[in-house]
């Protein structure tokens, strides 16, 4: 065999090997297209579909900054609370920063719309009252420093058609509606607010809607002690010119009914007036016992002064950015609240609200924070300016 013959042999097998190698290799697959987050139009503007779902999301929020000043128990001025140079008491700002996370999501089942709905509560500030005058053994009296307070799920419900479940404000307060524009719409108080909730929601056409909702309530007073649910019930008539809405509510740890009636009108474009009574019983609303909060007349429902209490308002938009906020409550207990605001949209989104508060009230009895003293009455002025970024 001679060298060419060698080096032609020698050419083949490299080949030949070169080959077999190149069948064997791993072949590339190209890149599959990005999947882009779809917008969901469905439920309004914001959602969105999540990725590889029927479900659309949308995800929201506040932040929130707050500076009160004034009397305690009319506007969250904080009174009376250690001089640090140790010489007296001084009042200070109330002030409190929120930041406040939401989502919702939506989608269509056979059964109907499936909803949820969240919102978590994030704060820092201080507290407010009367801290050198409560009892000593009451902690809460130290609160009013600035720091970090407690993180609050203050909704986290499910929604299949008409059926809700979770927590939620009470039927009580959300079917009827909510007092007034203005920040300090409970200084005469009109319902329980938090509860987990059962309840179902109907459409009977023609402007009529109704609601049936099982309760847990809150707070001492307020949770049930036995498997009894606290019962509410809601009829509404909603047309172009405004509404007309009832509640009824059963307490069962006391056995006590409350009730609720509130007409909305349109006047105008411009202007929309609300006026809402409230009525309860109050026999049983005197529980002295040990581990509760000495109720004195005031149920998780019933929460005003006495027997009846009325609500009364509005908002008047002077334009796109500004708007005038009322509203006057007073109960049988001839507790009186005023309170008046405007809020100015700066730029959509961020809105600085100005409310002025006067309150004339009774207040708890400085000897016994536990005891509500009726004749007792004390005026107090105050005032708020938020600042609020909604997203």
């Amino acid at each position: 065999m001679n060298i060419k013959s060698l080096l032609l042999g020698s050419a083949a097998a490299l080949i030949a090997v070169s080959g077999a190698r190149a069948a064997d290799a791993v072949t590339v697959a190209e890149p599959e297209p990005a999947e882009y987050v779809k917008i969901c139009d469905v439920y309004g503007a914001g959602y969105f579909y999540i990725p590889g779902t029927e479900t659309c999301l949308r995800i929201g929020g506040y932040v929130r900054y707050d500076i009160g000043v004034g009397d305690a128990g009319s506007f969250d001025g904080v009174n009376h609370v250690p001089d640090h140079q140790g010489d007296g008491t001084h009042s200070t700002y109330y002030k409190n920063t929120r930041f406040t996370l939401k989502t919702w999501t939506g989608q269509e089942t056979e059964l109907g719309t499936l909803k949820t709905y969240t919102e978590t509560r994030f704060n820092y500030g201080n507290s407010s009252g009367d801290f050198l005058n409560q009892d000593a053994s009451n902690s809460s009296r130290d609160d009013w420093q600035g720091r970090n307070k407690s993180l609050s799920l203050r909704f986290a419900w499910i929604q299949l058609g008409g059926l809700r479940v979770g927590k939620d404000d009470t039927a009580f307060d959300t079917f009827i509606g909510y007092a007034g524009n203005v920040i300090q719409d409970t200084l005469v108080p009109y319902g329980g607010q938090e509860s987990n909730v059962v309840q179902y929601y109907f459409d009977a056409g023609s402007g009529f809607s109704g609601l049936i909702s099982l309760e847990e309530g809150a707070g001492k007073v307020g949770t049930i002690d036995s498997y009894v649910p606290h019962v509410v019930g809601g009829l509404k008539y909603k047309g172009d010119w405004g509404a007309v809405t009832g509640v009824v509510a059963y307490d069962s740890n006391y056995e006590e009914v409350a009730g609720k009636v509130r007409l909305d009108v349109n006047v105008s474009k411009e202007l929309t007036l609300f006026v809402m009574g409230g009525y309860g019983t109050d026999d049983n609303l005197n529980d002295n016992a040990s581990n509760v909060i000495d109720a004195s007349g005031r149920g998780f429902y019933k929460q005003w002064g006495g027997n009846w209490a009325i609500w009364g308002g509005g908002t008047y938009k002077f334009n796109d950015k500004t708007a005038f906020n009322a509203q006057i409550s007073y109960d049988e207990w001839k507790n009186l609240a005023v309170a008046a605001n405007v809020a100015y949209t700066v730029v959509p989104g961020f809105t600085v609200t100005a409310e002025v508060d006067y309150l004339n009230a009774g207040k708890f009895d400085d000897a016994d924070f536990n005891n509500w003293t009726k004749a007792n009455k004390k005026s107090s002025l105050g005032g708020i300016l938020r600042f609020q970024r909604n997203f």
